[in-house]
């Protein structure tokens, strides 16, 4: 049974024939990636198309989340029902996107998910089966009922209110180049959200793409945190997907209730530092 955010290959393997698997990996050729091999009775989700939608990047970023009832349809036409166990794993570390697909769940009320440790590479090591091809659409199509209204972000006013505030923490997910400016390779603007820390989702991870030890995780967000409550905390990269990987490792060592800004630098570049 899963019992936790984040599970390890080998504890996953049993679960396999009963869970929902989806297969999240994103990027150019990753669909193909996914036709050529994947996880047996895997589901491919999108990124820009199942787990976003296109909009305007000053008003939601690069990659908004779908409407909440669009993606309760999607969820529900994987066959996830509230009782329905879920392993979640991508190609690069958990981070795209598979945290990404844990916190859109997660923000439903769903409880039996999971991330793989390690993701693909990890499974592949402890011999889990691959088939290649697209995975057989069989499942009921019932929308899923989600316990929450609305999605559990906040917006870019939240985010001005309180990045100055002593009694909240707002942490940027990027890269520390990106996040000090010297480098942007994707948004028309470098820098960061001012009075936001760093703390590079890839540091929290080592070099098989496993999450380092907790207690090494809940020392570093201690540094950052000091006495703040984790509810009392926002989490933001380019376009709030990687920011979902400070949400998965803070919860995997019992720091739950963290925020996360959607939109990101990619929405608050162009929307408060005038980029077109």
């Amino acid at each position: 049974m899963l019992s936790g955010p984040v599970i390890s290959a080998e504890q996953a393997l049993p679960l396999l024939s009963e869970a929902v698997v989806l297969d999240a990996r994103a990027g150019s050729g990753a669909r193909a990636a996914y036709r050529e091999a994947h996880i047996q009775g895997a589901w491919y989700i999108d990124l820009e198309s199942d787990l976003s939608e296109a909009g305007d990047p000053r008003s939601g970023g690069r990659h908004p989340l779908p409407p909440l009832d669009r993606w309760c349809q999607r969820v529900g036409a994987w066959g996830i029902t509230p009782s329905t166990p879920v392993l979640i794993y991508d190609a690069v570390n958990s981070g795209m996107a598979a945290a990404r697909a844990w916190w859109m769940l997660d923000a439903l009320g769903h409880q039996l998910i999971a991330v793989v440790d390690g993701g693909l590479a990890a499974l592949q090591m402890a011999g889990a089966p691959i088939e290649s091809g697209e995975a057989p659409r069989t499942s009921p199509r019932v929308s899923y009922p989600a316990r929450t209204p609305s999605w559990p972000t906040v917006d870019a006013s939240f985010v001005d209110r309180v990045r100055a505030d002593v009694a909240w923490r707002v942490i940027d997910a990027r890269a520390p180049e990106r996040y000090a400016g010297t480098l942007e390779p994707i948004d028309p603007v470098a820098g960061h959200i001012p009075g936001a820390y760093n703390l590079y989702w890839q540091t929290q991870v080592d070099e098989a793409g496993r999450l380092v030890d907790r207690s090494l995780l809940r020392a570093r967000y201690a540094e950052i945190l000091r006495d703040v409550p984790p509810e009392r905390v926002v989490c933001y990269c380019g376009s709030g997907v990687t920011a979902c990987h400070l949400l998965l490792a803070m919860s995997a060592c019992g720091l739950r209730g963290a925020k996360l800004y959607v939109g990101s630098w990619s929405e608050w570049c162009r929307a408060r530092e005038g980029a077109i």
